[in-house]
């Protein structure tokens, strides 16, 4: 066996680490924005509550890889060397993608990333093998790719957003008609039959799709249930209604019980099922390794690996183990969330996204539509309808995003959509869907004020952009690095590593002095916001008077180049303060080479601003690698708008 060939597996081994991280951190949204939107529980209970549900679904997955092995291409018709080559073309490809994504607090999919990606590799397996034979032409692309199957996939991922949005909408539109924003009243007569609903729901997504392939549940009961959907679903809805109304009695939260089952159930299926996103592939490659080596041969085909394979139990405790660790500690897990809940909050603030004109339009003709709808509803009946969807004063509001039924709608409305999906065999991004639940949950609670609206509609529209972008990206790389790596062979191989080692050293090498930089202009621009008449207080552990400082100077050789400051003047004159900056520009990434400004303390909700510990009117700034002269006239500049 070439070494060449070895030093791939080990390649694919350490890639596969690398994917568990990226993929947990940016799919974490998928199983924890409906319990930490809702505020159920404190974080720390919520994440372990989905670490059991990844250790529970990771254990008990059989690892089945037929997705990476057999289910975009057809491997008998590839040699060894191309198979080998296509599996490392995808997983370089896979991972800078997923990274990038992640880096922009935009959630993705990595079912999508991995099919894709493995569809482009395929392709250029395909277009390499059909190049050396003399015989073939490109009409025999159809024998080495699976095109039913790369159809039913991407028609699946339209149906799965239109689907989720319109489920969410109605559901929650439903909900909040029964329940109103001041639900406990009715709640206590109903909440046990309407929670069963969720529950049942819950309940019939985790053993179906997230055991499905563990081995626990009997075939015969898996087929019975198949075909007998409905009926299924009715006997889980009685039992969960009785099982809920009996701890009721008990003075239980049931819609605590509800959402955090539903979390631990997320969680379970994304570990059993979406594992293949991540070890898939190196295992596959491992597996076709194993194959060449015992038949003494490099270019023997890979028809075995259509053959079912399970994966080690070892090794999916290790994945399962990587997987908890990454939810605990990883920062862009929790900067993805951040993304979904603040399009999803049911509070007005200061907006992520900014305004563009197809969400303009979008807008205006919404509301036309509306006002041709409620012209058609009887006076009387409008009215009745208004008040269950009147907003509680600001003193009865929690400081959560969102209330607990808005979570149990979008977690029941998740877990039904993908337990119907999975029985019809639609191949349902449980991103898109979880997702665009919690959008169309949103609209629907009206939310989404006049104003509000635009942005966020711009906010969903750049997420739905992103994973139809992250298709087309993961199969355009993935294709292109595979091409280069088959017809370069171990030079390209090694070429290829290199460069990615190469650029990483190149990033380390620089950090220093970039982090040099960025923390002595940030000492500029601290001291001078500290004079600054315009402003009230500076946070930044480089100032002497910052009560950090001295913790600070125990632990710190500088101080970065984040900071935050309260102008002195009202929210309104703040934000147009914050838009007439031309040098730091809006958003919500930190440590780039921009200079970056966002605004936390205007958000109205005062309550909530005192809960996370932030100062109403509170701007925060990462200084970047401009002149730090040039971005204390910016702020001057700004600042001196500000009315005295």
């Amino acid at each position: 066996m070439s070494p060449l060939f070895t030093c791939i597996v080990i390649i694919m081994g350490l890639l596969a680490v690398m994917g568990i991280v990226v993929g947990v951190a940016n799919d974490a949204v998928n199983f924890l924005n409906s319990a930490l939107g809702s505020k159920v529980a404190p974080r720390r209970v919520i994440l372990w509550i989905a670490a059991a549900g990844i250790l529970v679904g990771t254990l008990t997955s059989s690892g089945m890889m037929e997705v990476a092995r057999s289910g975009v291409f057809y491997p008998g018709q590839f040699s060894f060397q191309e198979i080998m080559m296509l599996f490392l073309g995808m997983m370089l490809g896979n991972i800078l993608l997923l990274d990038l994504y992640n880096t922009l607090g935009l959630p993705t999919s990595t079912t999508v990333s991995m099919v894709f990606g493995l569809l482009g590799a395929g392709v250029a397996a395909a277009l390499f093998h059909i190049w050396g034979d003399a015989g073939a032409s490109i009409a025999d692309l159809s024998q080495y790719i699976n095109t039913g199957k790369a159809m039913a996939i991407i028609a699946a991922i339209l149906l799965s957003v239109a689907l989720a949005f319109a489920a969410g909408s109605l559901f929650m539109y439903v909900s909040r008609l029964i329940f109103s924003f001041r639900f406990a009243p009715v709640f206590r007569r109903w909440g046990a039959v309407w929670c069963g609903i969720s529950l049942a729901g819950i309940l019939y997504f985790a053993l179906f799709k997230g055991l499905k392939s563990s081995g626990l549940i009997p075939t015969s009961v898996a087929d019975y249930v198949g075909e007998h959907v409905l009926v299924t679903l009715l006997a889980f809805w009685a039992v969960s209604s009785v099982v809920l109304w009996l701890l009721q009695r008990m003075r239980l939260n049931i819609m605590r019980i509800t959402i955090l089952s539903g979390t631990f159930a997320l969680a379970l299926a994304f570990a059993g099922n979406d594992l293949v996103n991540f070890i898939g592939v190196p295992l596959a490659s491992y597996d076709a390794w194993q194959i060449a080596r015992e038949a003494g041969s490099e270019s023997i085909m890979m028809s075995e690996l259509a053959e079912p394979a399970r994966a080690n139990f070892l090794l999916l405790l290790a994945s399962g183990l990587v997987m908890v660790l990454t939810l605990f500690f990883s920062k862009k897990s929790q900067h993805v969330t951040e993304t979904e809940l603040s399009l999803a909050s049911q509070h007005e603030g200061e907006e992520r996204f900014g305004s563009t004109f197809i969400s303009r339009s979008l807008v205006r003709a919404t509301l036309v539509l509306n006002t041709m709808w409620t012209g058609l509803i009887p006076v009387r009946m409008q009215k009745a309808i208004d008040r269950r969807f009147e907003p509680l004063p600001a003193e009865e509001r929690s400081s959560a995003p969102y209330d607990m039924i808005r979570a149990v709608v979008n977690l029941t409305a998740a877990s039904i959509l993908i337990a119907i999906g999975t029985s019809y065999q639609l191949p349902l991004s449980t991103t898109y869907v979880v997702f665009m639940v919690a959008m169309g949950s949103s609209l629907a609670d009206r939310t989404w004020g006049r104003e509000s609206a635009v942005y966020r509609i711009t906010g969903v529209m750049a997420v739905i952009s992103g994973w139809f972008i992250t298709a087309l990206g993961g199969f355009l790389i993935a294709l292109c690095v595979t091409l280069l790596l088959l017809w370069g062979g171990w030079i390209a191989v090694t070429a290829l590593v290199a460069l990615c080692a190469w650029l990483l050293i190149r990033s380390l090498r620089t950090l220093e002095v970039r982090m040099a930089r960025h923390s002595a202009s940030a000492d500029k621009v601290a001291r001078f916001l500290q004079e600054h008449p315009r402003v009230r207080s500076v946070c930044y552990p480089g100032l002497e008077t910052d009560e950090g400082h001295t913790l600070a100077q125990t632990q710190m050789t500088g101080y970065s180049g984040l900071m935050s400051f309260v102008p002195d003047a009202d929210n309104e004159a703040i934000h147009a303060m914050v838009k007439s900056l031309d040098v730091f520009e809006e958003g919500p990434s930190w440590g780039g080479f921009e200079s970056v400004v966002n605004t936390p303390g205007l958000n109205p909700n005062r309550e909530m601003l005192q809960f996370e510990g932030i100062p109403q009117g509170l701007v925060r700034i990462s200084v970047g690698l401009e002149d730090a002269d040039t971005l204390i006239e910016d702020l001057d500049r700004a600042l001196n708008t500000l009315p005295r």
